[in-house]
């Protein structure tokens, strides 16, 4: 096997299975329409996002944090309420049908682990078709749900759907080599951002990851971005002079099989 075949195949391993995808479907309808239920008209929209919609999210065998996100719309808060008064609603909610799960608040979402899966219940509010989330516990921020996303659909697509699997790869390497020392969000928008503009001259998976590596290298520790790319080096000489097997070695010690 190839050193690009096997990453290619790696990152095919991390994705969400059929059974976790039906499982965190249903999850997501239920947890909807008891929203409904328990808000009524007070809660206007439920909107999951985050790596889940992306289809960046890792399977829990390869990341025990995945987590789903909704977005819990509240109207256009004609109170000004902060967004604790909130973050304390969606608690109650959780505990009122939830009472045997862990349920706790990560600011500035409420988390609901179930077996399957995480999910966090971000509190939000629509103003003059403006998203407000919270920016902590007393103030809010704007934000755009659908724009990263269509940006990164746009950079996937122009970069011949390279790019989700290689922003998989790295959240891999973060969680397996990195400490998880960068926020998932935060390594997403940096290769998404950083691949949209450049690297028109990447092909293989080794090309995007060592780009990939580079666009996050001053969000993150330095030596173990360094440390990743010379494996590939070294994996990529390997394979150049017919040492397949070694080659594999080199860059598993970058991307262990799962």
């Amino acid at each position: 096997m190839s050193v690009n075949s096997y990453l290619k195949n790696l990152a095919s391993e991390l994705v969400l299975s059929e059974s976790e995808k039906n499982h965190v479907a249903t999850s997501v309808d239920t947890i909807e329409g008891r929203l409904d239920i328990y808000f009524e008209s007070e809660v206007t929209e439920k909107n999951v996002f985050g790596s889940y919609e992306r289809g960046t999210i890792l399977p829990r065998r390869a990341d025990e944090d995945s987590d789903v996100d909704i977005m819990v719309v509240f109207g256009s808060n004609p109170h000004g309420y902060k967004p604790q008064t909130f973050l304390n609603k969606l608690k109650a909610f959780a505990e009122h049908y939830y009472s045997t799960s862990e349920i706790y608040q990560s600011s500035p979402t409420i988390v609901l682990e179930l077996n399957h899966i995480k999910f966090e219940l971000t509190p939000s509010y629509l103003l003059y078709g403006t998203y407000y989330i919270p920016n902590g516990q007393s103030d809010w921020m704007t934000t755009d749900p659908d724009e990263f996303s269509i940006n990164l659909m746009e950079c996937n697509k122009s970069n011949d759907y390279k790019i989700k699997p290689i922003i998989r790869l790295l959240k891999y390497w973060n969680i397996q080599k990195n400490s998880r020392d960068m926020k998932s969000y935060k390594l997403e928008e940096e290769i998404a951002d950083g691949l949209m503009y450049s690297y028109y001259s990447c092909s293989s998976y080794t090309d995007y990851l060592k780009a990939g590596f580079k666009e996050i290298k001053n969000n993150t520790d330095y030596s173990n971005v360094n440390t990743a790319i010379d494996y590939i080096d070294k994996a990529i000489c390997y394979e150049e002079h017919g040492m397949s097997e070694t080659a594999l070695s080199e860059i598993k010690k970058v991307f262990p099989e799962i």
